[in-house]
């Protein structure tokens, strides 16, 4: 392998002459290589071809190296890994997670190192959607390790899917230790969660883009924005309206509205011998809101549409998001809320949904 030159004993910079490529190559034109060294010289030669492609102090890993034709590698800007700011970011993020995760006596100190099997993921997942998944606990294999990053990922997906959210991480990156992989996976969560943390923002970093092509290897440099303003980060998160102000302000006029409510979808479900008493908890898996949509507009839902005792997370969301559907059939908008939040239990959600059939079949029989 070729010498770089700023690490060499001598000064920063400086090659000795026996060093250098050129020193190498003059010293084994007058004897036979045996194949070992041929080999080696290859091997220094295809660097040699390569070397020119990177900048100064681009310092790639063996593993950064070794890829297929035409494909590629983000790696950190050693740079921006000691950027002030994205270090005050990992800060944050991690201290949110230790705080999540505390009762689970899980200390998180590197995010790279300790989240890249998925354990700490799957248990940050759990405790902030409230649903266990069905991985095994600890997996030592990368087999294993993969395949319970796989679970957690398709889990966050199906949350951050209806938001058209760009997912900048994958099994792999996160497998491989990237950390700008996991750090946006990590806001992703804080922010669709609405984590009770100041994210800093307008937080970037440079990262460098290894491809090989034509068995060479190129290299780019690209910024990627981790954060934006506050507002920015959060809007389309929680838009306030009026049930953000009888919560807030008029918590004594709630009971009212659920009564109203309650009051509403029995009148319909008493038709199929079913009864409310709580919305938000009764309404979380959906299929008491895909029957009271069929009664509404008169018609019978099959039940292969949807899951009538569902069990896990997604077939609960499946629920709603059909209900959703079949509003949207009858000429509603289409409900603010997401279908994750009326699975989780929000009642803000739950009423924004039940609120808007209200209002449009409240003089139905």
């Amino acid at each position: 392998m070729a010498t770089n030159p700023t690490r060499s004993s001598g000064q920063p910079g400086k090659m000795k002459k026996d060093e250098s490529l050129l020193g190498k190559l003059g010293g084994t034109l007058g004897r036979k290589k045996k194949p070992k060294q041929v080999s080696d010289l290859q091997e220094e030669g295809k660097n040699a071809i390569n070397a020119p492609l990177l900048h100064a102090g681009d310092e790639l890993l063996p593993e950064d190296t070794l890829l297929e034709e035409n494909a590629e590698r983000t790696i950190l800007d050693p740079n921006s890994r000691d950027d002030p700011n994205f270090k005050d970011l990992q800060r944050v993020l991690i201290d949110w997670i230790n705080s999540e995760l505390e009762e689970e006596r899980i200390i998180v100190k590197v995010l790279e190192e300790d989240l890249y099997d998925g354990q700490v993921l799957q248990k940050l997942f759990e405790k902030l959607s409230g649903y266990k998944l069905n991985v095994a606990e600890v997996t030592q294999s990368e087999i294993g390790q993969k395949q319970k990053l796989q679970t957690v990922l398709e889990a966050v997906h199906g949350l951050l899917r209806p938001l058209e959210w760009n997912t900048e991480w994958s099994v792999d990156a996160i497998h491989s230790k990237n950390l700008v992989s996991i750090v946006y996976l990590l806001l992703a969560l804080a922010i669709y969660y609405t984590a009770p943390i100041r994210i800093p923002e307008h937080v970037s970093v440079q990262v460098i883009v290894v491809k090989k092509k034509e068995g060479i290897l190129q290299t780019s440099h690209v910024t990627k924005q981790l954060t934006t303003s506050s507002t920015e980060m959060m809007m389309g998160r929680s838009e306030r309206d009026a049930f953000d102000t009888l919560l807030d302000h008029a918590p004594d006029k709630l009971n009212v509205v659920k009564t109203s409510l309650i009051t509403f979808v029995n009148k319909h479900l008493n038709k199929l011998n079913l009864e409310v008493t709580e919305l938000e908890s009764q309404f979380a898996d959906g299929v008491y809101l895909v029957l009271l949509m069929g009664l509404l507009e008169n018609y019978f839902v099959p039940l292969y549409n949807f899951y009538l005792t569902p069990e896990s997370f997604e077939q609960k969301v499946h629920n709603v998001a059909f209900a959703f559907e079949l509003m949207q059939d009858g000429g509603l908008q289409k409900p603010k809320a997401r279908p994750e939040d009326v699975v989780n239990l929000n009642l803000k959600s739950t009423l924004r949904v039940l609120y808007n059939l209200f209002t449009n079949y409240k003089n139905s029989d």
